[in-house]
This record gives C-alpha cells, structure tokens and sequence, in this order.
C-alpha cells in the first residue's frame, strides 16, 4: 500500500509517530517518510535513532495551527497520518485556548491543506475520551473528528478521503498509567483514584497496526474503534506492584470511572467486525467500495462499548508479557 509513496505523520517524534516510521519501514518501501513536528529536539534525537545513509525519512519543522506551513509541507503527499495534539488533560483545562487552536483549528487547516494539494487518504487519531466528552480535551477531539468526518463533504470531486481511529490507553507511552506506577513501586503506596475504575489497553504496536490496516480499508468518513481487552485499575496495580499499599485518592476532573470507546449515540451507526467496530458517516453516499470482505452486523439499539461492560479481559499473565516485552521494568 505504502511502497513507492511519501507519507507524512504530524505529531511524528511522539511515541506513536516514532513507531509508526519504524513499522512503516519494516513492513513497506515508502519513498519518503515526513516528520512533521513542531520540536527541533526531538526531531534531532529521533534522526539519531533512524540514522542510516540511505533513510528515506525527512523531517520538517512546523505546527498544525499554520496553514500556510502546512500547505507547503502536503505538496505531493499521498497519505497523511494525523497524530498531532494536545493531549494532557490537566493541561488542556488549565489553557483551553491553546487546546482549541491545535485540536480543532489544527484538524480544519489538515483538512484545507490535504484538499489543496490532492492528498489520497488522511487517518486522524482520536481518543476515547471523545466518546461523550467530560473534559475539554475530549471535547476539542470530538469536534476534530466531526471536522474530519465532514471533511469528505468538502473534498467533493478531489480525490482526498478522511477517515478517523478512536482507541484507548497505550500500554507504556509518555505519561501512561503503567511506568507511572513502576515509578512510584519503591515507595511502597500506589494512588487509586476509585477501586471500581476500569480502562481498555492496546500495545503501541496494535495501535501503529490496526491505524495502517484502517488506512488500507477506508473509503473515507469511518470512524474505527478496534475490540480490546480491559482491566481494572486495582488489578493493574496488583500485577505491577504486588507488594504495594493503594491509597484511594478520589477521581481527578475530567476523569471517567470506565472508559467509552462507543456512545449509545454512535451506536445507532455501527457495525461490528470480527475485530473492530465501524461508525458509518451520517451521508447517504457512505459506502465501503468492496474493500471490507468480511461483511459487519448491526450492533442493537442502545448498545454501547465501554470498559466495564467489556467480554474481553486482560489476564495477568498477559500484561507481565506486554510489560516484559516493551521493558518498562
């Protein structure tokens, strides 16, 4: 799908960008890989660890916010993966004004910016917490993926097409709940916020996997929300700290007590796969153009996909592995 083609990954020296170039380059012969990120640090360290002769990865200096910069960089893009945000929600509370410019107004000028130039496809990350959104964050990424669904309306006659993946927390990314807790296991006492709460987990690799496999499958204005595993907090914290005290520190603003990944709303659009889950756009002219082979099923009426209400666990033995596996010990 990718061989021979210039992608460009905004937000690209984050944990999911620098995983996603290095399958990317595993998996396929692209003939440029763009980072396009707005840190000059990180793009040097990440050009440290991609350092070869003949890499075909470039990186380019600038933010989602400037059209104009963006403009210039989607010259003779053929797919975008979009992964750039503000996503801390303390932050995102605390300067809303900044969230909004990059989540919402960043999400319009990718779209105006990807039509210009006649970009193929365009895959923007969501979250779950998009899904009936208590905190600003969630809200700037609801309305982003609203963008970038209406964004095929737009397109028109022009041949670019966008798509959405929604997933939850990524075991051992920056700021994750998993080296949080390893952090603090000398200490002897890790914080629970509620003993009831539960959370999806999927591995940054399924993550980087299932958004390349979306990118394949889309037709343009789905909404993907792959099946996970969940487990509860106070099982998590059993596994990664076994000797540790909890200490029950209340839900913090904004917070969930279970995870959403599909809304009863959404639910009235969606059709469930083997492995995932597809929110149909509202536009009559939807459809899959034969790419899914396998053919979905209607989930019922008020259905919805939280972490709670989940058929799949994550078993211990399965998390020491993932733990073991990304070296987070």
């Amino acid at each position: 799908m990718l061989n021979g083609k210039k992608v460009l990954i905004t937000g690209g020296t984050g944990s999911f960008g620098k995983k996603c170039t290095e399958i990317i380059l595993q998996k396929f012969k692209p003939k440029k890989v763009i980072i396009f990120s707005r840190d000059e640090l990180k793009q040097f360290e990440m050009a440290q660890q991609f350092s070869q002769d003949d890499s075909p990865i470039n990186y380019l200096l600038g933010d989602v916010r400037d059209k104009d910069r963006l403009h210039r960089a989607f010259n003779g893009i053929d797919y975008v993966i979009h992964a750039a945000a503000l996503k801390q929600v303390p932050a995102c509370e605390r300067d809303p004004f900044e969230a909004i410019k990059t989540n919402v107004m960043g999400a319009e000028n990718i779209i105006n910016a990807a039509i210009d130039n006649n970009v193929d496809r365009v895959i923007a990350l969501s979250t779950d917490k998009a899904a009936s959104p208590i905190n600003l964050y969630g809200a700037t990424k609801l309305c982003s993926d609203k963008l970038f669904v209406a964004g095929n309306s737009y397109s028109g006659l022009q041949k670019t097409r966008f798509s959405v993946v929604r997933y939850g927390n990524v075991v051992g990314s920056r700021g994750s709940v998993i080296p949080f807790f390893l952090k603090l296991k000398k200490k002897g006492v890790l914080p629970i916020t509620d003993p009831r709460m539960t959370r999806f987990f999927i591995t940054l690799d399924q993550g980087v996997n299932f958004v390349l496999s979306c990118l394949k499958l889309s037709s343009g204005g789905e909404l993907f929300v792959p099946k996970l595993p969940s487990m509860k907090i106070t099982d998590l914290a059993r596994v990664v700290a076994p000797k540790c005290k909890h200490e029950i520190v209340g839900i913090r603003p904004g917070e969930k007590i279970h995870e959403v990944l599909l809304s009863d709303s959404d639910s009235r659009r969606a059709i469930e796969y083997s492995k995932f889950f597809i929110v149909e756009p509202e536009y009559k002219w939807w459809s899959t153009n034969g790419k899914l082979t396998e053919k979905g099923v209607r989930v019922p009426d008020g259905f919805t996909y939280s972490s709670d209400n989940n058929s799949s666990w994550l078993s211990e033995d399965k998390l020491l592995k993932m733990i073991e596996k990304l070296n987070l010990t």
